[in-house]
């Protein structure tokens, strides 16, 4: 069971953060559930404790992997995303050979999708390119 990414994998979540004031976490995390990467924006106190962080990502992961089985018809996951009261949460499979996949939470302010589309998803292909 590899955990290898090809990228700097706590690089990429940096530059995410960076991306826009209103993205509040990016991790990265295996198709078994290990986080090898994640940051907080600065100054932010998390909503979840380490526990339910770890939880909530085995949560993710399972349901991607559900998402994959109606991947022929469908086509593949561009990225799966929630609204809380509190936050707005989005997994985003990286396509990278490992299959792992980008955990991103945002202000519920912000503007996820045009973030989603148009900075997270080609910075994550760009540096995952082969």
């Amino acid at each position: 069971m590899s955990t290898k990414i090809p990228v700097n994998a706590a690089r990429l979540c940096g530059e995410i953060l960076d991306l826009d004031e209103g993205i509040r976490f990016a991790g990265i995390a295996t198709k078994f559930g290990k986080v090898v990467a994640s940051i907080y924006r600065e100054g932010l106190d998390p909503l979840l404790t380490r526990q339910e962080s770890e939880l909530s990502v085995t949560q993710s992961i399972i349901r991607m992997g559900t998402r994959q089985t109606l991947e022929q018809k469908l086509g593949k996951t561009v990225y799966a995303f929630a609204m809380y009261e509190k936050v707005k949460r989005a997994t985003i499979p990286m396509r990278d050979p490992e299959s792992h996949i980008l955990m991103v939470s945002f202000d519920n302010r912000s503007d996820h999708e045009r973030l989603i589309l148009e900075k997270i998803i080609p910075l994550v292909r760009e540096q995952t390119a082969p």
